[in-house]
């Protein structure tokens, strides 16, 4: 097992003040891990990176076809912003059902000015709530009701999964309880960058390969829905619409590269997700999978600025090198 490395570094007025370790994994859809940062292997929570796998479980059991937009909340961490939550309540209204179905916590929106304005908790407000959407209109179109949706043995969560089995090679994943409720999958870093090579393949998927496909060309589509003003998938997504992207908690961040087929997964050890956009960027960069006006549009991530008095006077900045494997 590799150490982790320096993934991200925190200048400030020319001092390195801080800096953000972990782990990065690049592989194709075989599995193989074509270069690496720190330990390819490392365990990790899928967290809300697994969710545009899980949105495609959804899909295939809604019978009406949702709109494009509506897929895309439902692959989403989002802010909570006003349209982020209106796509929320149609998706659910599309399964006739209200918000009092969804059993994520209550949340107040991201954004302070969002917050301030609804001024309590809610359900739809949590950054899950078009997962959980998507998941009790399929648990109701396929007949087996969405009581206990969220819980282990209910019937969809058996076909998610049989999912993530499928699509990321390994048979035992450990599960623990994600912080929206909803069963939460463990499983090699390897693994994930593998399971994003394969969303670039979708018809690697099996009887997943149609819903799938729909929820990446979501993403694509609507890269704000996914995650909202000033996030790391937004900005991304939004710059190079040849790269899918999706972030989780504890600075889990994976993304797949359309044209090559190739996926990249980043893990920043001590769980610090204001380093894990930069180092999504630095990786995609090293691979070739972002053209140089790209990057200049990205330039906030690629270099963020560390403030003080209000004003610029540092940056944090990737730098690290893949390593490709021997032989």
């Amino acid at each position: 097992m590799s150490a982790p490395a320096p993934l991200v570094r925190i200048v400030r007025s020319g001092l390195e003040e801080s800096v953000h370790h972990g782990h990065v994994a690049v592989c194709d859809v075989d599995g193989r891990i074509l270069a690496a940062v720190g330990d390819p292997r490392r365990r990790v929570f899928a967290r809300s990176s697994m969710k545009p796998l899980q949105a495609a479980v959804s899909l295939r059991r809604i019978d009406d076809p949702i709109a494009e937009d509506l897929v895309a909340i439902a692959c989403a961490s989002h802010n909570g912003e006003p349209d982020h939550v209106r796509a929320v309540r149609r998706l659910l209204r599309a399964g006739g059902l209200t918000e009092a179905a969804i059993r994520c916590p209550p949340a107040l929106p991201s954004r302070g000015e969002d917050a301030r304005r609804v001024g309590r908790p809610r359900r739809v407000f949590h950054n899950c709530s078009g997962k959980h959407a998507a998941m009790v209109v399929a648990a109701e179109a396929a007949g087996w009701g969405h009581q206990g949706y969220e819980g282990p043995t209910h019937p969809l969560q058996h076909e998610v999964l049989r999912a993530v089995r499928r699509a990321t090679g390994i048979e035992r994943p450990e599960i623990g309880v994600d912080g929206c409720g909803v069963p939460v999958h463990g499983l090699p870093l390897s693994a994930m960058a593998t399971l994003f090579a394969r969303l670039a393949r979708p018809e690697l998927l099996g009887p997943l390969a149609a819903t799938a496909a729909r929820a990446v060309a979501a993403m694509v589509a609507h890269p704000y829905l996914v995650a909202g003003r000033g996030r790391t998938d937004t900005l991304l997504m939004s710059a190079a619409p040849g790269v899918v992207s999706k972030g989780g908690a504890e600075a889990l961040h994976c993304a797949a590269i359309l044209d090559t087929g190739v996926g990249v997964a980043v893990k920043v050890a001590d769980g610090g997700e204001r380093a894990s956009g930069p180092a999504l960027v630095r990786a995609l960069a090293l691979l070739g999978a972002l053209a140089p006006e790209q990057l200049e549009i990205l330039g906030s991530l690629v270099r963020r600025p560390v403030m003080g008095g209000g004003r610029p006077v540092g940056e944090m900045v990737a730098e690290f090198r893949l390593r490709r494997p021997r032989g």
